[in-house]
């Protein structure tokens, strides 16, 4: 009997990067134009090809100081899913690794390799956008992560530079939750969650209003209880 070996299938693995910090009271993600087919000038996520001998996470990061100039230093990545439809890609098989990274305001990106510009850009705005390949999908899977994050734990105090009042954490949650939060219920909520905010015993002193209290990061990671949306707030 003879046995008809099946070629195996040739599938390359890429990584792409969803990077959210916020602006101006805006969450912004990180888009390049793409500098090469497929998609040639249309909006992407940062990412690429994972090399010989390299690891996912070390692919990651170097796709990330190639086409923006961010270091690893800057921000920490994060491997959320993978996504594998046959046809995501035109060039083949391709299958791609999402990592997600939340930081306070980066800095302005810098273009490089092959992508021929990048840029922060509102996400809405983004969402809004034609992006290549699968990313808008990656995109909306990464941004509900980045929600449901914030209801779990303590990491909306990363978008936060220290030291932060109480109303700078609030309108973190207000932007990347799109809801507008009652400011009393938000801020006994915080303060009673041991280990997410620590009072420095310092005061900003504004040009109009109260002086407000400043805080650093916790110890805790977690929230319990957690900080869930609501379906009630004003958007």
């Amino acid at each position: 009997m003879t046995v008809t070996r099946l070629p195996r299938p040739s599938i390359r693995v890429t990584a792409d990067l969803v990077i959210l910090t916020v602006r101006s009271g805006e969450l912004h993600v990180l888009l390049i134009d793409r500098g090469n087919p497929p998609y040639l000038g249309r909006p992407a996520l940062p990412g690429g090809f994972v090399r010989d001998g390299e690891t996912l996470e070390g692919a990651a990061y170097r796709e990330l100081a190639e086409e923006t100039g961010l270091l690893a230093g800057d921000i920490t990545l994060e491997q959320l899913r993978a996504y594998s439809e046959p046809g995501r890609d035109p060039r083949g098989r391709v299958i791609t690794i999402a990592y997600l990274a939340l930081g306070p305001e980066l800095p302005l990106p810098v273009a490089g390799t092959d992508a021929a510009a990048a840029r922060w850009i509102p996400v809405e705005q983004a969402l809004a956008t034609e992006l290549a390949f699968d990313h808008e999908e990656i995109l909306r899977d990464c941004l509900e992560s980045a929600r449901a994050r914030l209801e779990h734990t303590t990491a909306a105090a990363t978008f936060c530079k220290e030291p932060f009042t109480v109303a700078d954490l609030r309108h973190v949650y207000e932007a990347v939750w799109g809801q507008r939060l009652d400011p009393s219920n938000f801020r006994r909520k915080v303060t009673n969650t041991a280990g997410f905010i620590v009072p420095t015993g310092e005061r900003r002193f504004p040009d109009v209003g109260r002086p407000a209290a400043l805080y650093t990061r916790g110890p805790a990671t977690l929230l319990i209880p957690p900080l869930l949306r609501t379906t009630t707030d004003e958007p």
